[in-house]
């Protein structure tokens, strides 16, 4: 098990460094501050100086690493939890187009708190508009961000 975690510490490092490399392909800083280049930028020297700190942790530490027996939980309601969470993204990865990010980020905040159990409708619907329409209002006109409007143009 120790050898499967040093492959993907490296993968990780290799990964980091592929995206560092791409980064400098983009301008760093721009005239409003921060530009493209900047997230790519620390998101790859984060990820590979994790990743190096933990191939010498799992290289030379003390404890083994972490191996769990099965990565699916125990119980079944726990695994199909899991898998009502990717059908899900899976489902607004498709519509988003088509019905737009308000209706598809609301259908996803309805459905996915009742995937996992809540059941407080008032609460959920609350939170189902106020994120979606909230998250759109942001994104759309504070920080001009493009998001897909879909067939109903709002």
């Amino acid at each position: 098990m120790k050898r499967a975690w040093q492959i993907m510490c490296l993968a990780f490092v290799a990964v980091a460094i592929l995206t560092l490399v791409g980064s400098f392909e983009y301008p760093y800083i721009d005239r409003l501050g921060p530009g493209p280049g900047f997230f790519p930028v620390w998101l790859s020297l984060i990820t590979g100086g994790l990743s190096l700190a933990l191939f010498f942790q799992v290289t030379w530490g003390r404890k083994a690493p972490y191996s769990p027996g099965s990565p699916l939980p125990e119980n079944r309601s726990g695994t199909i939890r899991i898998f009502s969470v990717l059908a899900a993204l899976i489902g607004s990865l498709i519509f988003l187009d088509l019905l737009g990010f308000r209706i598809t980020l609301f259908l996803f905040l309805f459905s996915l708190p009742t995937a996992l159990g809540m059941r407080n409708w008032v609460i959920i619907l609350i939170l189902s508009i106020l994120g979606s329409f909230g998250v759109f209002h942001v994104f759309y006109y504070w920080l001009k961000v493009p998001l897909p409007m879909g067939i109903l143009g709002f």
